[in-house]
């Protein structure tokens, strides 16, 4: 295993409290204030380790954008209200966003107080950098957030959040925790079951419990329902929630074992749209969707956008546009298309989401 400065620590850890959970090896491996993947690099763009939307295609923002000033429209056109976004990556996808609003609708950028919760120093850098002309704030979470009618974007924000899992097992449903065997990171169980957990489920079986993210969406849906507003999250993951395991982790665009290179590997698990529809609508909220990725982004105009980029660009351009904008909607079992869902909650008595 490589020696990683955080694998260090989590060996004097678990040597010295016992085996940990995913939920912690997740939130130590991705945010650790000195060794956490997300606090020591930017992990996006060919030389990093992976793709988002924003980065494939300006559409994708621009789409977001305009979504943002409909939406806005609904509301009744609040002034100022908070524009947020969770995750903010390079910053690109809204920097596409306020340049299309600033296009085909300034008085909503006008009116548009933005914030940007990020942990990141380096991605804040970058982010400060693209959005320097509408000045954004910066928060560590959502508990810093001013109140008033907001408007949050969160494209692959969800499912970096950390979770629990457990595995079913003739005793019945045990915790899934992270041990040592000698020097070697390793999964195991707990020795006792979780009574509480009473779900179906065939011997191996791999359920997940995404308590944070469910924490912060009803969090998010108790707000929207008292000063109105909406949330869109677009990440990867399964409409209806199902019992396989989910938890990856990337490097250099490919795969890796998750407990190799702590700190270094970024790790994720599918999204429970589901779970989260079902927290949001307990807290108060309207949920529209899920629907795919695809069905979306074609709902708010990205063929005619794509066209029109196309025919203003040189050959070589045109052919970038096209190959973006059909990855964006690739409905492949493996394409982005298909396997990212699009999700909105809303405070009540607001107009249909677009899209969804």
């Amino acid at each position: 295993m490589s020696g990683t400065p955080l694998l260090g620590e989590l060996r004097r850890l678990i040597a010295g409290e016992g085996p940990i959970t995913i939920e912690r090896y997740m939130a130590l491996c991705l945010g650790h204030p000195v060794h956490g993947y997300y606090r020591t690099r930017d992990p996006l763009g060919a030389a990093g380790d992976f793709t988002t939307a924003p980065e494939i295609s300006q559409i994708f923002g621009e789409l977001l954008g305009l979504w943002t000033a409909e939406v806005w429209h609904g509301l009744g056109r609040p002034a100022p209200f908070r524009l947020i976004e969770l995750g903010p990556g390079r910053g690109t996808l809204m920097a596409d966003a306020v340049r299309a609003l600033k296009a085909a609708a300034p008085d909503c950028l006008a009116a548009a107080d933005l914030h940007l919760v990020e942990t990141s120093p380096t991605l804040r850098a970058a982010q400060g950098r693209a959005l320097a002309a509408v000045a954004p704030h910066w928060h560590e979470a959502i508990d810093t957030l001013p109140d008033g009618p907001a408007i949050l974007l969160a494209n692959e924000f969800f499912d970096a959040l950390p979770v629990r899992q457990y595995q079913r097992t003739a005793r019945g449903w045990c915790e899934r925790r992270i041990g040592l065997d000698g020097d070697t990171l390793a999964f195991g169980l707990s020795p006792d079951p979780t009574p509480a957990i009473a779900a179906d489920g065939t011997p191996g079986a791999i359920l997940t419990l995404p308590a944070v993210s469910l924490d912060l969406t009803r969090r998010i849906a108790g707000r929207l329902a008292r000063a109105g507003g909406a949330l869109l999250a677009i990440d990867y993951g399964d409409l209806y929630g199902g019992t396989a395991d989910t938890l990856q982790a990337v490097a250099r665009h490919r795969f890796a074992d998750p407990l190799e290179a702590p700190g270094e590997t970024d790790l994720t698990t599918q999204v429970d749209f589901a779970a989260l529809a079902r927290a949001a609508a307990g807290a108060g909220a309207v949920v529209h969707g899920p629907v795919t990725q695809a069905d979306f982004l074609l709902a708010l105009g990205l063929a005619q956008r794509a066209e029109r980029l196309a025919a203003r660009a040189s050959p070589g351009r045109a052919e970038a546009v096209k190959a973006g904008a059909d990855r964006l909607i690739d409905r492949s079992p493996r394409g982005m298309g298909h396997l990212f869902k699009v999700i909105g909650i809303a405070g009540p008595n607001q107009p249909a989401l677009p899209g969804l």
